[in-house]
């Protein structure tokens, strides 16, 4: 954006605001009859249409109107009157221009200023004391010495030792449950799987249902189950082979 190409709209000038310069600067215009905060608003109103923000533009605006408006509080006083009629057209295009080369030095020395910040900006600096400040005195709380030995005393005993019979698993041995079913099977025809079981641990009910199948293996038993998860009836294979010798036998 090129502020001296902003056009204004004003009451005493129409026009770009390179123009309106060059007018002043020659004495054509009369600039207590600018108004500078149209000149301020127009360029406000440019910023926005834009939708960005043009830093050179902004400094460059604020140097010019900051010179329009020093020009402009001079006329209104009587005693700066001689001495700005004094100035002549070339003269005061040159303190423009003065000022104007100024304010680029400025710039310049930001942007000098910027490059070393981004060079110098990964260096961090330790923020303590002096070496030789005095060093603050750090005082401890009032202790118990009992209450300390009673603390290192229980740090020093040895822990007690993890005990591990949770892991220790006893498995009572298959046989015992093949000889208990036998023996329920010679005095009962049928024998209810669950109710046998009941009051055991998990490890025996699955010691004695791995009787189960080891009996059913060998041929010696039969399995009964009307659904998934209902009673295990258990009965002998020789009640099973009578039944069927009966019914033939009919």
């Amino acid at each position: 954006m090129i502020v001296r190409e902003l056009e204004l709209d004003l009451d005493a000038f129409e026009g770009p605001f390179d123009l309106l310069l060059t007018l002043v600067l020659k004495d054509e215009l009369d600039l207590r009859d600018i108004d500078v905060a149209g000149i301020v608003l127009s360029f406000l109103e440019r910023l926005a249409e834009r939708d960005e923000l043009d830093l050179d533009a902004c400094g460059e605006f604020l140097v010019l109107v900051a010179a329009l408006l020093e020009l402009k509080a001079r006329s209104l006083f009587p005693e700066e009157e001689a001495e700005l009629a004094e100035l002549e057209p070339e003269e005061a295009a040159a303190e423009l221009a003065r000022r104007l080369a100024e304010y680029r030095r400025m710039k310049e020395a930001a942007a000098w200023l910027s490059e070393r910040l981004s060079a110098e900006g990964d260096r961090f600096f330790r923020l303590g004391p002096a070496p030789l400040a005095p060093q603050p005195e750090r005082k401890l709380a009032a202790q118990d010495p009992a209450q300390l030995a009673e603390t290192i005393r229980a740090l020093a005993v040895d822990p007690p030792a993890p005990s591990t019979a949770h892991m220790a698993l006893r498995f009572p041995p298959v046989s015992q449950f093949v000889e208990r079913f036998r023996a329920l099977l010679r005095k009962r025809r049928r024998v209810d799987f669950d109710q046998e079981v009941e009051g055991l641990s998990r490890i025996e009910q699955a010691v004695a249902f791995l009787a189960l199948l080891d009996l059913r293996r060998s041929g010696e038993i039969v399995l009964e189950q009307a659904a998934p998860f209902a009673p295990i009836r258990i009965s002998s294979s020789d009640v099973e082979r009578e039944a069927s010798w009966t019914v033939r036998s009919a």
